[in-house]
């Protein structure tokens, strides 16, 4: 009787191995030869259980553990001589068979990295100014659009078929754009830009697109579609957008070694702009921010400096003062936090400080007593975060490259984009058009002139097109294009029940309205500039009302945190006390100058000298000039001395304070005739009258002499004596009297 082996339960199960393959089995045949003959491995029959037919109980013990090993190491011996075609899925590593060494695999692979952040996360692209986590935001809500509000929890839900990161991401971004006001209008809580409080959960509330959304951004036909990251939709390359939407909504980006901040500008400036661009005008646009704030923007330089932003800040009474608005980037938090902060430090004094924000901002600050509320303005400029510096860098994405721009330059591309956009639309709905009227013609001629009678007698498909078509043939020249075969299968499709009920009148009064759009897009085409300006100009009527500017562009005056604020004085000089300083309610040579600056005093007997800002100074009553030195400005000077009177023109050049120095010959008796800042046209001279004395008055012209220094003498105007030197005729002036003009030898 013969019995059939039982497997050992250690044994692996192996693919069947071919006939070729045996010789590779000897090994494996001689390991259990070897084993059989040492007793580690039982033979079958003994193997049995107790009843003969059920496998007993293997054994655990150290024979047992090493019939295993062997076992095993029968398996890997007979699984290397296994076939290529049924081996596992895993190789050995090969050196030789690495196609890049490590550090160009390590390069290479940054590179995708830093490609991807920069073009699929960070930056916005330059044909419709959004990043990607916000194009598909908005394409997700254009697919389920119905004008009805949606939860934002569903339209996160959406978003991620196209998205593949994570709902938190996609629902911070669909906030930001609800909270910019211009393309989805939000419906609860959805945070608060003042205070800094996150929005209520993405169940809690709604969303929907606006309409300016809905009507500058979608157009299926315009648009280029790729597959999603998973394969299973279609997503926009970019949308057909007809808005500057990278300048209107500003964005900041940190890439791999990039870093991008367009700051957000106002919506009806930015179509003044486009307008402008498309009449070859010059345009300034200015950034705007949701918060409000006064904004300095000297340093902006298009696009590629910086605006200073402060916040709003009215002086209630002489000890409060309230903020109203407050500088982007910051929060009512962190701005009072600022304040407290600045004084720990012993910056600046403040006695309360209450927060009564809520649809508005409002902060109000107590001072302490003896502190002025004018004074703790300046104070929270120069120490709080009540005055913010935003730099800006345009950096979007341009033919898959990151490219940085002007504002200029990247409105003049959105111009150029939405004159192209234009057009194309035109173009398809001249096409559109042409079909319709083709087809309503095509319609008319079939019924009105019975064509479909001539097919009643037709056998064959064949017979019936070609009846059709010898149909059509006397009315060709109404039709804008040959009759094809999808046309005649159209009007096969006429339903008898439309061709009894047919309104001939109406039908052609719609074939003339077709025809009187078609004549109207074909002008527009021929006049795109005029019809682009029409549509900003359409747009800027309908929205500009809506989004006023919030931000207000004025001049800051500078603040030294050496004194706290900086404050403009106003000096003047007082003829009759003799006095001169901020304090001295005078009317000559009203100057404004800072805290710091240094005044320049001239007297009449040709002294002069540069001293600090002067509350109140006694300097007499022949003071000729009061004003802010200036190093390289030229001076105009006409002086007598004992034998004559003499012009000139010179600079101070420098100067020590409190030091006085002369600005006419040393040595001899002078006294200044007229004094003035750059250099009259003409000079006015009247002279003394005198004995046989003909000429009692002349002019002259002061640009005909060089710039000298402050102590030459000068050129001789005349050895007479002079009454009056003046930079405009005088009432002493006689227009009828002789006058000649003074000649410099």
């Amino acid at each position: 009787m013969t019995s059939k082996r039982k497997k050992d339960p250690n044994q692996l199960d192996l693919p069947v191995i071919s006939p070729q393959s045996a010789p590779n089995s000897a090994p494996q045949e001689q390991n259990a030869k070897t084993n059989k003959e040492n007793g580690n491995v039982e033979p079958g029959p003994a193997s049995a259980g107790p009843e003969g037919g059920k496998p007993g109980r293997p054994r655990t013990g150290h024979v047992g553990k090493q019939a295993r090993e062997e076992s095993n190491h029968a398996a890997h011996v007979e699984a290397e001589s296994v076939p290529e075609a049924l081996a596992p899925a895993h190789r050995p590593f090969n050196p030789a068979k690495i196609e890049l060494p490590l550090h160009k695999r390590i390069d290479k692979s940054f590179l995708e990295y830093a490609s991807y952040v920069i073009r699929d996360r960070a930056i916005p692209n330059i044909a419709d100014g959004l990043k990607p986590v916000q194009r598909r935001i908005l394409w997700a809500m254009h697919l389920t659009d119905d004008g009805r509000f949606a939860k934002v929890a569903n339209v996160v839900g959406d978003t991620m078929k196209f998205h593949p990161h994570g709902d938190a991401s996609i629902c911070e971004a669909l906030v930001v754009l609800a909270n910019k006001r211009y393309l989805v209008e939000g419906q609860g809580n959805f945070g608060n830009l003042f205070t800094g409080d996150p929005p209520a959960a993405a169940r809690y509330i709604e969303c929907r697109l606006t309409d300016l959304a809905r009507t500058e951004l979608f157009n299926d036909e315009l648009t280029e579609f790729v597959p999603s990251y998973d394969g299973r939709n279609r997503e926009p390359v970019a949308l057909p957008s007809k808005l500057p939407l990278a300048l209107m909504l500003g964005t900041e980006g940190i890439a791999v070694g990039l870093a991008a901040r367009i700051l957000p500008h106002n919506f009806p400036e930015l179509l003044q702009a486009q307008i402008a661009i498309l009449k070859n005008e010059s345009f300034k646009c200015l950034p705007d921010f949701p918060t409000g704030g006064l904004m300095d923007a000297r340093e902006y330089k298009d696009g590629t400096g910086s605006v200073t932003v402060r916040a709003r800040i009215k002086v209630l009474d002489e000890s409060t003062v309230v903020i109203t608005e407050i500088p982007p980037t910051t929060t009512t938090e962190s701005l009072i936090a600022s304040i407290e902060d600045a004084a720990r430090k012993g910056k600046l004094k403040v006695r309360s400080i209450n927060d009564f924000t809520s649809e508005k901002v409002e902060i109000q600050i107590k001072c302490p007593p003896g502190v002025d509320a004018e004074k703790m303005v300046d104070a929270l400029y120069a120490f709080t975060d009540c005055e913010v510096t935003l730099s800006s860098r345009i950096i979007v994405i341009r033919d898959n490259r990151p490219v940085e721009l002007t504002v200029g330059e990247l409105l003049r591309q959105n111009t150029a984009q939405l004159v192209d956009l234009l057009k194309r639309e035109l173009q398809l709905r001249e096409k559109k058009l042409m079909d319709e009227l083709h087809q309503r013609t095509l319609e008319r001629i079939f019924i009105e002139e019975r064509i479909y009678k001539k097919i009643e007698s037709c056998k064959t498909n064949e017979a019936i097109f070609a009846a059709v078509r010898d149909g059509f043939k006397p009315y060709r020249k109404e039709l804008l294009r040959d009759i094809s075969d999808d046309d005649i299968e159209r009007l096969l499709g006429i339903r008898i029940r439309r061709i009894s009920q047919f309104d001939i009148a109406r039908h052609r009064d719609e074939i003339e309205r077709a025809r009187a759009d078609l004549a109207s897009t074909r002008r527009s085409l021929k006049n795109l500039t005029a019809y682009a300006i029409n549509h900003l100009e359409t747009l800027l009527q309908k929205y500009g009302p809506m989004y006023p500017r919030l931000t207000k562009v004025s001049r800051h005056e500078e603040i030294d945190v050496r004194e706290v604020a900086f404050k403009a004085f106003k000096v003047s000089y007082d003829r009759e006390s003799g006095y001169v300083g901020f304090k001295v309610n005078g009317d000559e040579f009203k100057t404004e100058c800072t805290r710091f600056d240094k005044i320049l005093l001239v007297f009449r007997d040709g002294r002069y000298k540069v001293i600090e800002l002067p509350e109140k100074l006694f300097v007499g009553p022949d003071l000729v000039y009061c004003g802010l030195p200036e190093r390289d400005r030229v001076f105009t000077m006409a002086y007598a001395d004992r034998n004559a009177t003499y012009l000139k023109r010179f600079t101070f050049g420098g100067y020590i304070l409190e030091k006085e120095y002369l600005c006419v010959p040393q040595g001899e008796k002078c006294r200044i005739l007229f004094f003035a800042p750059d250099t009259p046209e003409t000079l006015f001279i009247r002279y003394k009258a005198a004995p046989y004395q003909k000429i009692n008055q002349q002019t002259c012209s002061p640009g005909e002499l060089d710039v000298k220094g402050p102590r030459t003498r000068g050129r001789q105007i005349s050895i007479k004596e002079v009454s009056s030197i003046t930079a405009e005729p005088t009432r002493g002036w006689d227009a009828e009297t002789l006058t000649t003009r003074v000649v410099f030898t």
